[in-house]
């Protein structure tokens, strides 16, 4: 005796023993991370190191300089200010601002960074182009103007390209220290951790102070170890005494 099969319906779902599967194709911009992220722990041999910033006096020019703004006049963003650190560390520093291509050195006159930027389900890393020719307040309301395209699914191509450097936050988002991957061809990434109230001991003093974590990680068939911590260490004492960063 035969029996009637019931007609079966595609849902997209699959049952298996960890319950209903449901299959999601990747944006195109996930699958470029993807294929980005594969194609960077697979070819290239990282480096990566980390050191702790006193974020202290970058705080307190920062409180100063919101206490001093008009009403409604903005001030740089911690991030923008980063971003400067960095583009000044680049300009003194060609490897750091260069790539590993066919057993050679390429060496970039200009100094584009590319600044990690999620928005609800979107993220890209549009770029900063020529950073180290522009103010923080400058690299500030870029960034803002750019995470707005970002958010509304606006950015374009020529946006997103040219960087020579990338930069990552995640502070605001409570991480303290992550490793990232490096975005080939760049040399190097650098990520950064949440500003934290802390402890401190000045003078023989125990002080309140503010630190945050960054973590370089670099191509290192371009940036060795010494090299890449004297990078590391130069925007460490940027942000420590960040008077030029926000001249």
């Amino acid at each position: 005796m035969r029996v009637a099969m019931e007609p079966q319906i595609d849902t997209g779902e699959t049952m298996t023993a960890k319950g209903s599967i449901r299959i999601e194709e990747p944006t195109r911009a996930e699958r470029l991370i993807a294929r980005r992220s594969a194609e960077s722990r697979a070819t290239v041999p990282h480096l990566e190191l980390t050191t702790v910033v006193d974020m202290s006096a970058t705080v307190a020019a920062r409180a100063e300089l919101r206490r001093a703004a008009a009403e409604h006049e903005p001030v740089p963003s911690l991030t923008a200010v980063i971003v400067k650190a960095c583009a000044s560390g680049l300009r003194e520093d060609p490897r750091a601002n260069g790539s590993y291509r066919d057993g050679r050195f390429e060496l970039y006159s200009r100094v584009n960074i590319g600044v990690a930027i999620t928005a609800d389900d979107s993220f890209a890393v549009p770029t900063v182009p020529d950073a180290d020719c522009k103010t923080a307040l400058e690299i500030s309301a870029e960034l803002s103007s750019l995470a707005a395209s970002v958010r509304a699914g606006t950015i374009t191509p020529p946006e997103l390209a040219g960087a020579t450097f990338t930069v990552c936050n995640l502070g605001m988002l409570g991480v303290i220290a992550f490793n990232p991957p490096v975005m080939p061809p760049q040399a190097a990434i650098l990520a950064v951790g949440a500003v934290r109230e802390v402890a401190m001991v000045r003078d023989g003093d125990i002080v309140t102070g503010h630190e945050m974590s960054l973590t370089l990680a670099c191509d290192h068939r371009i940036l060795y170890g010494a090299h890449a911590a004297g990078f590391l260490a130069r925007i460490r004492v940027l942000l420590e005494q960040p008077r030029e960063l926000l001249a």
